[in-house]
């Protein structure tokens, strides 16, 4: 006899505020929404008489969406800036630099590697930040848009970020990662951006 997931103690759903988002060396609390990876399988279709047969073809992945809010220190927009630096960006006026610098362009390499090589979306328990449920990893992440917001004298909203990041694939709790949850923080540009200071040590990477 089934027993009604309401009534059991032990049972607990998945909940959406319960996550945590390392991106970049980011600390999570500035995090205000971030989508889950999906996936769209192509399909061949095949027609024969009065008839129409359909095959599975390619899969690709999803972009995922996320929502930051910008606070002064750390500076998301000067970190997010950062970003396309390190992603080999020349702004025009330093085109001439010394030594050929400026002659630079934007990469894949360079720009993965900004992010760190990957981005994990980790789903937690009421345990907290050692209790990972489901853990996603974003591979070889490329931002392709930006969007700073609207300022706006009528209202007190706080500013967000909207980022909208394409991969090449996803994995669901990769047991090859030495950890599920944070990468390593190399590249954090977050910290870079605040002249070194970073967020709150308990949000760190």
């Amino acid at each position: 006899m089934s027993t009604n997931f309401w009534a059991e103690a032990s049972t607990e759903p998945k909940r959406k505020f319960r996550y945590l988002l390392y991106f970049a060396g980011m600390p999570q609390f500035i995090a205000k929404t971030v989508s889950k990876p999906s996936f769209s399988v192509g399909t061949s279709t095949h027609n024969f008489l009065q008839h129409q047969f359909h095959f599975p073809g390619r899969v690709s992945w999803n972009d995922v969406q996320m929502t930051l809010v910008d606070p002064i220190q750390p500076d998301s927009t000067a970190s997010l800036m950062s970003i396309l630096t390190e992603s080999g960006y020349v702004l025009p006026p330093n085109i001439a630099a010394a030594n050929g610098a400026g002659l630079k362009t934007i990469s894949k390499e360079g720009m993965v590697s900004s992010l760190d090589n990957h981005v994990t979306i980790d789903m937690i328990g009421a345990g907290g930040a050692e209790d990972v449920i489901e853990s996603w990893r974003l591979n070889n992440p490329l931002i392709t848009s930006v969007n700073f917001d609207t300022l706006d004298y009528g209202v007190d909203d706080l500013l967000n970020i909207q980022i909208t990041v394409k991969y090449d694939w996803a994995t669901l709790n990769d047991p090859s990662s030495t950890t599920l949850g944070p990468s390593s923080g190399a590249n954090n540009l977050w910290k870079a951006a605040a002249g070194g200071t970073g967020g709150t040590p308990i949000f760190d990477n």
